[in-house]
């Protein structure tokens, strides 16, 4: 039996990641180095989109850039899903202006 791979605080890990984490034993062993909420921060970046192709890019580039020393998904405002923190008053504007 393999080793169980690790979710985030908020997300518990998706199949689609799982699967990607599961092919590549470097990827997994950098996921592992994460702290539970960077690797919550992840799979929020993952699961967040709209269209099936842009989740399949966030999979893939969830492994490459963790390959490539990425600790955090680039340009993401963060996990507005976590129940232990507020979300800051910069991230709100951002989303208000996002929703208009």
């Amino acid at each position: 039996m393999s080793k169980q791979i690790s979710s985030g605080t908020s997300h518990k890990l998706p199949s689609d990641l799982l699967k990607a984490l599961s092919s590549d034993k470097s990827a997994t062993a950098l996921w592992e180095d994460l702290t539970p909420l960077t690797r919550n921060e992840w799979i929020c970046w993952v699961t967040f989109v709209k269209k099936d192709e842009t989740r399949k890019e966030h999979v893939k580039r969830t492994i490459s850039e963790l390959k490539e020393g990425m600790r955090r998904p680039c340009c993401w405002l963060g996990c507005i899903h976590r129940k232990d923190k507020k979300i800051s008053p910069s991230v709100q504007a951002v989303l208000k202006k996002l929703s208009r």
